[in-house]
């Protein structure tokens, strides 16, 4: 959602042209929640981010709903860099409320088009703890490559 979301898509976008994305792993995989990736290899290192962090713009009105993709970040609501996560059910407590340290919420920048069956299944994957990592698939989910098809 470049319209509601310009520089969030922008940076995605670059990364995703960069091979940034290419296989990084769904690290972080909560039932009934969300399914979090895009920073971390198979062996659980992390991946080098080149991006600078990102004005939050989770004021643009865009919710936390089931299938959309959001920015992860820090405590600090203007953190996020490259990881992402996929609501897997409306996570309204996420949404911007105000804008303080509490209140800011997470980014929305798009939605799951078509394959939310594939996100279902993943949210399903048995989970462990690796070093300080909760929630982290046993068996790696990997992102093998990010193509863009269009960039509307």
């Amino acid at each position: 959602n470049a319209e509601k979301a310009p520089k969030t898509v922008e940076m995605f976008l670059k990364n995703a042209r960069s091979g940034f994305y290419d296989d990084t792993i769904f690290h972080r995989v909560i039932p009934d929640f969300m399914i979090q990736g895009g920073g971390f290899s198979k062996a659980m290192e992390e991946k080098k981010v080149l991006t600078p962090a990102l004005q939050n713009e989770a004021d643009n009105g865009v919710t936390n709903e089931r299938g959309t993709i959001a920015m992860a970040r820090t405590g600090d609501p203007h953190s996020a860099r490259a990881q992402f996560f996929i609501n897997l059910k409306d996570n309204t407590f996420l949404n911007h409320r105000a804008p303080t340290g509490q209140g800011w919420g997470y980014t929305v920048f798009g939605k799951v088009t078509s394959g939310m069956d594939v996100v279902d299944k993943i949210a399903k994957v048995p989970t462990s703890n690796a070093g300080p990592h909760q929630n982290v698939p046993t068996t790696p989910v990997v992102i093998q490559s990010v193509k863009i098809i269009s960039d509307k």
